[in-house]
């Protein structure tokens, strides 16, 4: 059996991560340039789980460069917001990743019925790295 993450969170980081807030990704693209885009998260064990359809940029870009920075911001307290760099891994594909994005459907109040039958890919991002800044 895999050991468990080690959880390097710091606890008031694990706390306003475990709200439901969109986070912000950048990955490495082929010509070297930053890749953004937003996404839902989970938090799972002190790593965020991630998901997305097999097509778009970002999860291509972390099969060939698994290197993340993630911004999430605190839209109660616009000036807030935490940062995590990281090393984004593939955890599940199929059936496996279509159930963490109804999970994460469930977390952020949409459908999880909105992604049957679609080809999606669940990475989980290992914290190297947090920051919280306030303005």
């Amino acid at each position: 059996m895999p050991t468990p993450p080690k959880d390097v969170l710091p606890d008031a980081i694990r706390a306003f991560l475990a709200a439901p807030r969109f986070a912000t990704i950048a990955t490495v693209a082929v010509d070297g340039a930053p890749h953004q885009a937003v996404t839902w998260y989970l938090l799972d064990r002190g790593r965020l789980i991630i998901n997305s359809r097999r097509e778009r940029h970002w999860p291509r870009n972390l099969l060939r460069d698994p290197r993340i920075a993630i911004a999430v911001h605190d839209h109660d307290l616009l000036g807030h917001w935490v940062g995590i760099r990281g090393q984004a891994t593939l955890l599940h594909e199929g059936s496996a990743a279509l159930d963490d994005i109804a999970s994460m459907a469930h977390r952020y109040g949409g459908d999880p019925q909105a992604y049957a039958g679609q080809d999606r890919l669940s990475f989980a991002v290992t914290v190297e790295r947090t920051y919280e800044y306030w303005s």
